[in-house]
């Protein structure tokens, strides 16, 4: 078992104060059979008003509102988890199902609804054909093949870190040949479900102690991977952009349909188009025993 601290920090700046709506915030981790929380602070400076609820995909989301304008937004949470996880996992998949092409069950086809609808347009089927590549033989394992979906993602893309906002979608990420951890994600999951797969992004924590890992600077960052789901197994971590299956070093904070829906921060200010000058956001994930001195 590993005790983490997750430190994340982002901060807005504007040239005069100006009047801040209501901003939306993902950072209560996901609890699970592998993630305990055991503590959660979050603060906001300008003071706000949080109220929190769960969205329609059980993700905890906060909404701050403000009374008081300002020219500088601080928003930090300190987050302590026990994660328990293995870098070796064994899934149970049904017997039904250990060969693809399979068919989910009736039940399984309506609760992943748009989980098993793909969500960009693909009129000229390059997608799902680049997709249909991995596809070894006419009945071949479900698991090897979604492993060689994942280890083709990274093959085929060049991992290049983006601060700007928004996501490629994935016919643009297989044109350009590059994409950031969430570009690679949209990536998997769209073609996972061009193939009958139900799949779903997450977004949450990267923990990287020995600093090997595409997608994050130093121990720790904000991350995006995927989710497959399997019968029998249930939901399966795909980490595409560093080729891994199981989340044994992802803290997972929300998951969706759509990436836009995983957000960490989102909101919006009142004021004049130059007034904004930047954000800037820090991500520091450390064990108990890296926390000590």
């Amino acid at each position: 078992m590993l005790t983490l601290k997750i430190h994340h920090q982002t901060v807005y700046r504007y040239r005069t104060p100006v009047t801040l709506g209501p901003h939306r915030l993902m950072l209560r981790p996901r609890e699970n059979r592998d993630l305990q929380l055991i503590s959660l602070d979050v603060s906001v400076t300008p003071a706000a008003k949080l109220s929190w609820a769960q969205d329609v995909h059980g993700n905890a989301v906060a909404t701050a509102t403000f009374a008081k304008a300002a020219d500088c937004l601080n928003i930090e949470s300190t987050v302590e988890i026990e994660l328990n996880s293995s870098p070796w996992p064994v899934f149970d998949i049904e017997a039904s199902a250990i060969s693809y092409p399979f068919r989910y069950s009736r039940d399984e086809w309506t609760d992943l609804g748009a989980f098993a609808i793909s969500q960009y347009a693909d009129p000229e089927g390059r997608l799902r054909s680049w997709a249909q590549s991995f596809i070894a033989r006419a009945s071949t394992d479900t698991l090897s093949l979604l492993k060689d979906l994942g280890a083709g993602v990274s093959q085929w893309i060049s991992y290049q870190s983006r601060e700007t906002e928004g996501t490629q979608t994935p016919i643009e990420t297989l044109n350009r040949g590059w994409g950031s951890c969430r570009d690679f994600a949209v990536l998997f999951v769209e073609a996972a479900r061009s193939l009958g797969f139900g799949a779903r992004l997450v977004s949450g924590y990267l923990y990287n102690p020995d600093l090997d890992l595409a997608g994050s600077s130093g121990a720790g960052s904000t991350h995006a991977w995927a989710e497959v789901y399997l019968p029998g197994a249930g939901w399966i971590t795909f980490d595409p952009t560093n080729r891994s299956v199981g989340g044994f070093n992802l803290i997972s904070v929300a998951v969706a349909r759509d990436i836009k829906q995983a957000i960490p921060v989102a909101g919006s200010f009142l004021g004049m188009t130059d007034d904004f000058l930047g954000m800037s956001v820090d991500v520091r994930v450390t064990s108990k025993a890296q926390a000590q001195p």
